[in-house]
C-alpha cells in the first residue's frame, strides 16, 4: 500500500502463500469512505463536501449528476489528486504499480497548444518514461479511435473545439489509469458534437473496460451514458441519491424519452434534486 501527500492511498494485490492473488477488493476499482472536505474561509470553515461512501466497479461508468455549486467539480478534483480531503479515505485498488490512479479530461480545453496532435497525446507516457514502442502503439490507437488520425501533425490552433476535446479523450485513455475523470466534457460543445463525442466515448468505454467518473449537469447525459447514476446535491456535497438505468445498451435517447420507465426515473432524479415541474435537460 502506498499513500501520498494528497491522503489518496493505492493499494495493489497481494498474494498468498501459494503465489495465487487475494480475491479481496478484486473488482473494486475505487473505495470512499466517510469522505469530506472542509475550506478555510476568513476566519471559519466552509465545509463542501460531508460523509460520501462510494465503492466503484472495475469497469463501471459513473454519473456524477447535480447542478453548479454542489460540490461534484470539488470531489472529482479530490478523486484526481488535485484536492486533499480533510475527512475519510480514499483508496486505489490497482492491478499495475506503474499504472497512475486517475487522469483528467476537464471542461475548459487543457492540450498544450505548441505540442502537436501525437505529441499532446503522448505526452503523459513520455512523463512516465514509457518506451518508444509502448508509446507509439498507445498513442496511435487511441487517436484512430477518436477519428484524429488524419489529424495527427496538426496544432491545437487548427482544430475545432470538439477535435480539441477528442484530443484530451485520447491522450488520458493513453495514459492507461485505474480511473478516467470526465469534468463536464462535453457542455462547451454544440448538440451534433456533444452526440458525436458521447457515442466515441462510450465506444472507447466499452472497447476497453476502463472505470468512468463523469461529472454533467445534464439529466439526459447521465441517462445515455451511464451504468450507475450519483444524485448530488449540496453545499456540503453529498449523495441523495443513486439510480441504475435500466436500459440496453446501445441506447436511444429519442425513443427512450417516449417510454414510461424513463419518465419516472427523470422524476425521481428531479425528486432528489429537490426540483419539481416538468422535465428539462440540463440543471443550472
Amino acid at each position: 500500500m502506498k499513500s501520498s501527500a494528497t491522503g489518496i492511498e493505492r493499494i495493489f494485490p497481494h498474494t498468498d502463500a501459494t503465489g495465487q492473488k487475494q480475491p479481496e477488493h478484486a473488482r473494486i476499482s475505487m473505495e470512499l469512505r466517510g469522505l469530506g472536505k472542509k475550506f478555510l474561509v476568513g476566519a471559519g470553515e466552509f465545509q463542501a463536501l460531508k460523509s460520501i461512501d462510494l465503492d466503484v466497479a472495475v469497469g463501471e461508468f459513473v454519473c456524477v449528476l447535480g447542478a453548479s455549486g454542489c460540490g461534484k467539480t470539488t470531489l472529482l478534483r479530490i478523486l484526481g489528486g488535485l484536492e486533499k480531503h480533510t475527512e475519510g479515505s480514499l483508496r486505489f485498488y490497482q492491478e499495475k504499480s506503474g499504472q497512475p490512479p486517475t487522469s483528467i479530461v476537464f471542461q475548459e480545453v487543457s492540450i498544450f497548444p505548441w505540442l502537436s496532435v501525437w505529441d499532446n497525446v503522448a505526452f503523459g507516457l513520455r512523463a512516465r518514461h514509457a518506451s518508444k514502442a509502448l508509446i507509439k502503439e498507445r498513442v496511435s490507437f487511441y487517436i484512430e479511435k477518436v477519428g484524429l488520425t488524419p489529424f495527427r501533425d496538426h496544432y491545437p490552433h487548427q482544430l475545432s473545439g470538439g477535435m480539441k476535446q477528442r484530443v484530451s479523450i485520447a491522450r488520458a485513455f493513453a495514459n492507461d489509469p485505474e480511473v478516467l475523470l470526465l469534468d463536464e466534457p462535453f457542455s462547451a460543445l454544440d448538440e451534433r458534437n456533444k452526440a458525436t463525442l458521447q457515442d466515441e466515448l462510450l465506444r472507447i468505454w466499452e472497447e476497453t473496460g476502463k472505470t468512468i467518473v463523469f461529472v454533467t449537469h445534464s439529466i439526459d447525459e447521465a441517462i445515455y451514458l451511464a451504468d450507475r447514476i450519483l444524485v448530488f446535491a449540496g453545499p456540503p456535497g453529498h449523495i441523495t441519491q443513486i439510480h441504475r438505468p435500466d436500459f440496453v445498451r446501445p441506447r436511444n435517447l429519442t425513443a427512450l424519452r417516449a417510454t414510461p420507465e424513463y419518465k419516472r426515473l427523470v422524476g425521481a432524479i428531479l425528486e432528489g434534486l429537490g426540483i419539481s415541474g416538468e422535465p428539462s435537460d440540463a440543471i443550472e
